[in-house]
């Protein structure tokens, strides 16, 4: 029996973070993890230079069933404590937009840094470890028993670090929910996020006509709006546009697109006209759309032979039509890419049953639950990281 007085399940963001906090405070800590190595998922992100945090960074960033939840962490270690502690390791990093930072080099830079801080804090990492049960247990002064795939273990505390069911691939299971559940924890519904649309029939037939092209759009669904850009697919609609809403978006619900987000195509026809332009309007759209974009949406909405008008001879409906068509386009995407490439899981452990200053759960007294294994979800832009750094530090002060 290998015993510590606190065990983390999860080699990922928060369990790190969690570890080194927790082996600072001089407890003895072990990590487990049945993946073959750790931070898969900071190493594959932002394109493999990880977006670790924001600048700015508030529980408006955040959704969950209790928006409350996320305050306290948040407040208690925020984006400026992370970028504290990657400045003493002269981490070279930039904003990329929107407050969003990211590593100069490589996402295996902050994997080194969290690695390097358990290193310091002696924490015992183990790999190849799967976890076969959990049981409460007295013996020794100790509350859990695990059985393994490595022999059995024992702690006084055990912290659920296991994220959600995004990006199977890299190793995600339900587990931690399967923890929660056999505690007497309550679950809210748990849905891929952040993720691109998939649509079907003439809708598919379009963005597959439109493979590759980008362009800057306002989305908005359930009375949220991004102004990001939007990237056609194969199967539907990607880039970070599609991805904030994606959040926000339930199967059913009508996603609206405004392609010129910046610009009134009334006013814009209106100055055309007081101009004498000459020129067809699709032509002069070119100066504010990608003139493949323009090619095959002015077909998909049937305005073909509308676009081979001279202005002069547009009619107020007709101005309308396109404004219509360019500001506000209505769609019901057929579902989305699911968790195969979703970023983040949507829902998760209900946080009404976990405390939001040590994140132990209310009926299971040592027992933890911190990141993305919890009903709190971070928009697109380096917030889900800060919400592993902050409720691992945090769990870290109390284990």
């Amino acid at each position: 029996m290998q015993t510590y007085d606190c065990i983390i399940i999860g080699a990922g963001a928060a369990g790190l973070m969690c570890a080194a906090t927790a082996g600072k405070r001089g407890r003895s800590v072990a990590i487990l993890d049945h993946a073959n190595k750790v931070g898969k998922k900071i190493l594959m992100s932002g394109g493999g230079r990880c977006n670790f945090t924001n600048y700015d960074v508030g529980p408006e960033h955040y959704l969950s069933d209790n928006p409350h939840f996320c305050k306290s962490a948040l407040s208690r270690y925020n984006q400026w404590d992370f970028i504290s502690l990657v400045s003493e390791y002269e981490l070279a990093y930039h904003e990329k937009s929107q407050g969003q930072l990211f590593c100069d080099n490589k996402a295996k830079d902050i994997l080194n840094i969290l690695l390097a801080e358990c290193d310091k804090a002696n924490a015992d990492i183990q790999t190849r470890c799967e976890i076969l049960s959990v049981v409460t247990t007295q013996e020794a002064g100790h509350r859990y028993k695990l059985v393994t795939s490595m022999g059995n273990f024992a702690c006084q505390s055990l912290v659920i670090a296991t994220g959600g069911l995004s990006i199977p691939t890299m190793g995600a299971t339900g587990f931690g929910y399967d923890i929660a559940k056999q505690f007497g924890l309550k679950l809210k519904a748990r849905n891929a996020s952040l993720v691109p649309f998939t649509f079907k029939g003439e809708a598919l037939k379009l963005c597959q006509s439109l493979a590759g092209v980008s362009l800057p759009v306002r989305a908005t669904s359930n009375q949220q709006e991004f102004a990001e850009s939007l990237l056609f697919t194969h199967k539907g609609l990607s880039g970070p546009a599609a991805l904030q809403i994606s959040n926000y978006w339930h199967p059913g619900d009508t996603l609206e697109i405004d392609f010129l987000p910046n610009a009134s195509i009334a006013n814009v026809a209106q100055q055309w006209r007081q101009q004498g332009q000459k020129a067809l309007p699709a032509n002069l759209l070119g100066n504010f759309l990608p003139k493949r974009f323009i090619q095959q949406w002015v077909e998909f909405q049937g305005l073909t032979g509308l676009m081979q008008k001279e202005l002069a001879q547009w009619r107020k409906d007709e101005i309308e039509q396109l404004a219509s068509a360019l500001h506000r386009w209505q769609v019901i995407p057929n579902g989305t890419e699911g968790y195969r490439t979703a970023e983040v899981t949507r829902g998760g452990v209900d946080t009404n049953g976990v405390s939001s200053k040590t994140f132990e759960a209310k009926k299971a007294p040592g027992l933890y639950f911190i990141g993305e294994v919890l009903d709190v979800t971070g928009r697109l832009g380096g917030y889900n990281f800060q919400w592993a750094w902050a409720s691992g530090y945090c769990c870290g002060q109390h284990v």
